[in-house]
């Protein structure tokens, strides 16, 4: 494992090479942020998100927790939320998942993980939704079934929150989208999740629960 030394040696070579190709690049990023994006997605080290979208820093607004939840009482990822689409104006919202998330499948198996296991009462409760559903796909996949179910129900809590709905009604265009990122290759799958107003959300819901289902089934 590197060391400190190294992380700051490394800071300092992006740094000058930041300057020798974009001199502009720190001025313009210190002077304000402007992203059209929030991406809201998992802690985990091997999903970093500007890395993997192509962008640079002042480009995303991030928000990351254990398997990227958005729970109505988490006052962290609702002040992002409300940040985002109040003063940075974002006009798109993403919440990213990913295959083989650990969160995920320690809700599925009901692992013991200690004090994470009452943050990922939030996933057990997705997983007993859609349970019937669950239990009818192969064992090896519904590891990959409540990643994606996952998302889909974090993507209906951000469209339930009173930001997204109050700027929805003034007319903020807002667009919230369901990702999912697959380590084993690199690679974002669209859900086809996309939901611009209130009036679009539950249809979208049903078509890509419906859809997201049927491969699987035995």
């Amino acid at each position: 494992m590197s060391s400190l030394d190294d992380l700051i040696a490394n800071n300092r070579d992006w740094s000058l090479a930041m300057h020798r190709d974009k001199p502009d690049f720190f001025p313009k990023l210190s002077a304000q942020q402007t992203p059209e994006y929030l991406w809201i997605g998992c802690a985990d080290s091997r999903v970093p998100p500007e890395q993997i979208v192509g962008l640079l820093p002042g480009e995303l607004f991030v928000h990351r927790n254990i398997a990227n939840l958005v729970v109505h009482s988490d006052l962290n990822c609702l002040s992002v939320l409300q940040y985002a689409v109040e003063v940075l104006k974002v006009k798109h919202i993403i919440v990213c998942g990913h295959y083989g998330c650990g969160g995920v499948r320690g809700a599925l198996e009901n692992q013991r993980l200690g004090i994470l296991d009452n943050w990922l009462c939030h996933i057990k409760d997705v997983r007993d939704q859609h349970q019937a559903l669950i239990d009818l796909c192969e064992e090896q996949g519904r590891w990959d079934l409540l990643c994606e179910l996952n998302v889909l129900e974090q993507v209906a809590h951000v469209c339930q929150t009173t930001v997204v709905r109050d700027a929805w009604d003034a007319g903020q265009s807002l667009s919230i989208h369901g990702w999912l990122y697959r380590l084993t290759n690199g690679l974002i799958s669209d859900l086809g999740l996309t939901v611009a107003n209130a009036e679009q959300f539950s249809q979208a819901y049903r078509i890509v629960l419906n859809a997201i289902s049927k491969p699987r089934l035995r």
